[in-house]
């Protein structure tokens, strides 16, 4: 079984920034991509970023400057460092890690974290 946990949201003000953490663990033998994804009401889950095991890291372009993507594959943790927090950055945000099941990567999500930018 492999199970992730999101941290590090919360409440902040416009031009604030916060600091997500996603931890994988249970039955982990190959870690692939990682990524965070969001979700508003209402609306669909969207890529916010992601990043591969050498380290490619991918943006949307509505968070371009703005958020960081890294990870620690020593501790199964995905981070998503985000800045410059806007309104529109409201979401409940998501971490989805491809982790090898059998012989196909397979793709796990977290319960999710909400972020809520707002003065």
């Amino acid at each position: 079984q492999v199970q992730l946990v999101e941290s590090g949201g919360g409440l902040v003000q416009p031009g604030g920034s916060l600091r997500l953490s996603c931890v994988a663990s249970g039955s982990i033998s190959v870690l692939g991509v990682m990524a965070w994804y969001r979700q508003a009401p209402g609306k669909q889950r969207d890529l916010v970023a992601n990043i591969t095991t050498g380290g490619t890291s991918n943006y949307a372009d509505s968070v371009k400057g703005r958020f960081t993507i890294s990870r620690d594959n020593a501790k199964n943790t995905v981070y998503l460092q985000m800045n410059s927090l806007k309104p529109e950055d409201t979401a409940v945000y998501f971490c989805g890690v491809q982790i090898l099941y059998g012989l196909i990567m397979r793709e796990y999500w977290g319960q999710g974290t909400q972020v809520t930018v707002s003065s």
